[in-house]
């Protein structure tokens, strides 16, 4: 269901059945790893796919930036030019 570099890829599902008697499957909660990173410093212009196409070669990676910290909403991560955010090694 996932793609291999997706970050719910071999994450369990489960059926869930919902209130009007439908069966759907959902992803299970995922437990973030702990990623430790490299302070960044975020660029005007700084998105988090093209840090992950600087950073690993695949903008698809993106979410591992998003990760590496604890903002809740990832596009707030790149929303401020100058703020620091952790950048974990390839």
């Amino acid at each position: 269901m996932f793609l291999d570099t997706s970050r719910y890829a071999g994450v369990p599902q489960d059926q869930v059945t919902l209130a009007d008697g439908r069966t759907v499957s959902a992803v299970c909660v995922r437990r973030l790893p702990a990623e430790p990173g490299k302070p960044t410093v975020v660029a005007g212009n700084d998105r988090l796919d093209a840090i992950a196409q600087r950073t690993f070669g695949d903008p698809t990676k993106f979410w591992h930036v998003a990760d590496a910290n604890t903002e809740l909403q990832a596009s707030r991560l790149v929303a401020t030019p100058g703020r620091v955010i952790q950048v974990p090694e390839p």
